[in-house]
């Protein structure tokens, strides 16, 4: 039995070969529509992979149900813009946090967080990116410069830490990349409300 958001689907388990054979079929014939999984729940228990296509050694055999839950691919969009102004403010606490421990001349603990920074803050920009292209976003020049100045930060921050320069590094922080950052809030914003009106369009 194959459940999708409460609704019996007709399917048959023992029409697949592993778990994730069905999930891939029940995504590539546009069963889910415009919709993103964002539970599964195998024999009534929730499941999710411990390592990679874990779902493939998982034969049919042993599945008696397969329940998926999911939600409109929109609503997902303005969900993550949440998580992402979140992470704006972690952002912001971590370019403080590196500062100072720049300025007490703690640099190996700094230098590790600093890195954590710099990977959450291209992580973040990518997925600013990936909702920009899927929902054919309003192109915002308040966006497209503050991408160019936190990138351009990037390529300067990149050159002080190669000179060990870390109480540069600390002002370039606190007081330039901390103030580019927070410049992100009002773009997440205008985010949302795109990702908004382009589901109602659709």
């Amino acid at each position: 039995m194959i459940v999708i958001d409460g609704q019996e689907t007709g399917l048959k388990v023992n029409n697949f070969n592993n778990l994730e054979d069905l999930l891939v079929k029940m995504m590539e014939d546009d069963t889910l529509g415009n919709r993103m999984v964002t539970d599964v729940f195998v024999n009534k228990e929730a499941f999710s992979e411990i390592y990679p296509h874990q779902a493939e050694d998982i034969s049919t055999e042993e599945i008696e149900s397969v329940e998926i839950v999911t939600m409109p691919v929109p609503e997902m969009a303005v969900n993550i813009t949440r998580e992402l102004y979140k992470v704006v403010s972690l952002m912001g606490h971590g370019c403080r946090t590196v500062a100072d421990q720049f300025r007490r001349g703690e640099d190996a603990e700094a230098l590790e967080l600093y890195q954590d920074l710099l990977d959450v803050t291209r992580d973040f920009l990518g997925m600013i990116g990936v909702l920009r292209d899927e929902f054919s976003l309003k192109d915002r020049e308040t966006m497209y410069a503050n991408i160019e100045e936190i990138t351009n930060l990037f390529t300067e921050m990149i050159e002080v830490s190669e000179n060990e320069d870390w109480i540069l590094l600390a002002d370039l922080l606190e007081y330039e990349f901390l103030a580019s950052v927070e410049k992100w809030k009002k773009v997440i914003a205008e985010l949302r409300e795109d990702i908004r009106e382009a589901s109602k369009a659709a």
